[in-house]
């Protein structure tokens, strides 16, 4: 794992990172949060000291020179003042402020408990900021119809398959770029991996299978960067989180849910909704399709069924009574 986008980051945050990365196996996603969120926080640390002028950009500013013996002087009352001036100052919401609140809480805990660098952990006591749960937005199964329908140009095979890998499987879209040859066996199981490098077995289904076969038809061969990629940029190289990004967001425009707040993760929650809806599918089964290794994580799925509460109680022989 390389992060060479970290050079300009501290000794002492480079380590933490590569420990976030290397050894509890955090995606390069996921690592690129943490080195943001703790950039922001010492530039807050920098500026609210006054280490740099006052008229400076907060966030133009080096944060090169922070080592251990400046960690060791931050305290909780900075912390609190960071975090609302997140919330002040740069709109972050509950969601966003609870990740720099662990993300705060991990470094330092790094700091004390595994590294011993430091005797103090100003963020012990840190309390997340309470989350509302949001229901997740979804596609319908007449509007999931329409968005394949709407498949069309030089890379339709190419393009019908990745949506339909998303709305069958249920895939995030750092696990559909990540899909190689070799992961799915003669058999048509396909081995994907997840946040922290987990892996979980998928047996395709038809559909995924049939798109599968035509696609691979014309996948090119030839010229190919990473041979080994199943989906091939126009570019001859696997197809980044970007591409596809733009990919399904071309085709929600043509069906009119274009800037409407669908993106390929809302195609995650659309399998997951029409298989825990349409199929009939338990919670436990759904926990393991969607690789979550939390079951709440997997349960805000059954607001979903609400609509056959609604029914079965209008069912009863007493609603009318």
């Amino acid at each position: 794992m390389s992060y060479a986008i970290f050079r300009e980051a501290p000794p002492v945050i480079r380590e933490f990172l590569n420990y976030i990365g290397n050894i509890k196996g955090r995606s390069d996603l996921t690592v690129d949060e943490y080195y943001r969120d703790l950039r922001t926080f010492f530039r807050f640390i920098i500026k609210d000291r006054g280490l740099i002028s006052e008229d400076t950009d907060i966030d133009e500013i080096d944060i090169s020179s922070v080592d251990i013996e400046m960690i060791k002087t931050v305290t909780f009352t900075e912390i609190l003042l960071f975090l609302n001036y997140c919330k002040d100052e740069r709109d972050n919401n509950a969601a966003t402020r609870a990740r720099k609140t662990s993300t705060l809480r991990d470094f330092f805990n790094y700091l004390t408990v595994k590294t011993h660098k430091i005797s103090y952990n100003p963020a012990e006591e840190l309390e997340s900021p309470k989350i509302g749960k949001k229901m997740p937005k979804y596609l319908t199964l007449e509007e999931s119809l329409k968005l394949l329908q709407a498949v069309d140009g030089e890379f339709k095979a190419r393009d019908y398959c990745i949506l339909v890998f998303f709305l069958n499987c249920g895939l995030r879209r750092s696990e559909l770029v990540g899909i190689d040859l070799s992961d799915i066996n003669s058999e048509y199981v396909l081995t994907v991996r997840g946040k922290g490098n987990k892996e979980r077995t998928l047996k395709l289904n038809p559909a995924c299978i049939n798109a599968l076969n035509e696609y691979l038809k014309v996948r090119p061969v030839d010229g190919i960067s990473d041979k080994n990629a199943l989906f091939i940029s126009r570019k001859n190289c696997r197809i980044t989180g970007k591409g596809v990004y733009h990919l399904v967001n071309h085709y929600l425009e043509k069906i009119g849910l274009g800037n409407q707040g669908y993106s390929p993760h809302k195609l995650r929650h659309t399998a997951a909704t029409l298989m825990y809806q349409k199929g009939g599918v338990d919670i436990r089964t759904l926990q393991a399709i969607l690789g979550h290794s939390n079951l709440g994580t997997t349960q805000i799925y059954t607001h979903i069924a609400d609509e056959q509460v609604t029914k079965g109680l209008n069912a009863n022989p007493l609603a009318n009574i």
